[in-house]
């Protein structure tokens, strides 16, 4: 794989890296729904899946900001600059690649926060020309139910064949890792009592 096209998956995986992501060792294989759309020079990329945890228990991962590099792979700094109760400034800096194919990710993002329920984060300053997502938290009986919607610009171009390939391997298992770390948070927590 050439250094562009590396470069391109860095770019679109950053969405994720906002979500957050982690390491687990048993962890259930979550059945994640990803469609890729690749047009012109813009990335949709719609999520969808059940985790088997309550929305309050996703939530405190899906935020939990100043402590994401402890659990993400490949980001060495991850801070809030600001807050509101409803809106966040959130610093994010690492690496994503391949190999010997490294490029470092860095972002400032504007996140608001309706708790619970959905995720909104607008990137201002980053390696993309344009990036939107809003996520939402949906209560269900077997779960919460989260759905993610991503618009993106990239700075590089996106090979046709390959791109939403590379893309949708990214994205899936970003949100594995998510799960992964929601499942390890509430098990630790159900030890505790």
């Amino acid at each position: 794989m050439n250094f562009v096209a590396t470069r391109i998956l860095i770019t679109i995986a950053v969405g994720a890296l906002l979500i957050g992501g982690a390491h687990a060792e048993s962890a259930p294989e979550p059945e994640i729904g990803i469609r890729v759309h690749i047009e012109g020079g813009a990335v949709k990329v719609d999520v969808e899946f059940l985790v088997r945890a309550t929305p309050e228990e996703a939530w405190a991962v899906m935020t939990d900001f100043d402590n994401a590099s402890r659990f993400i792979a490949k980001l060495h700094e991850s801070r809030i600059l600001s807050r509101t109760p409803d809106v966040l400034m959130v610093s994010q800096k690492g690496t994503m690649g391949f190999g010997p194919f490294t490029v470092p990710l860095e972002s400032v993002s504007e996140i608001r926060l309706k708790p619970y329920e959905a995720i909104q984060s607008r990137m201002l300053s980053g390696n993309m020309k344009k990036y939107d997502s809003d996520t939402t938290i949906r209560r269900e009986a077997d779960g919460s139910r989260i759905t993610y919607r991503v618009e993106s610009i990239p700075d590089v171009w996106i090979p046709p064949l390959i791109g939403p390939a590379m893309v949708e391997f990214e994205t899936r298992s970003r949100f594995r890792q998510l799960v992964e770390e929601i499942l390890r948070r509430k098990a630790a927590a159900a030890a505790r009592k």
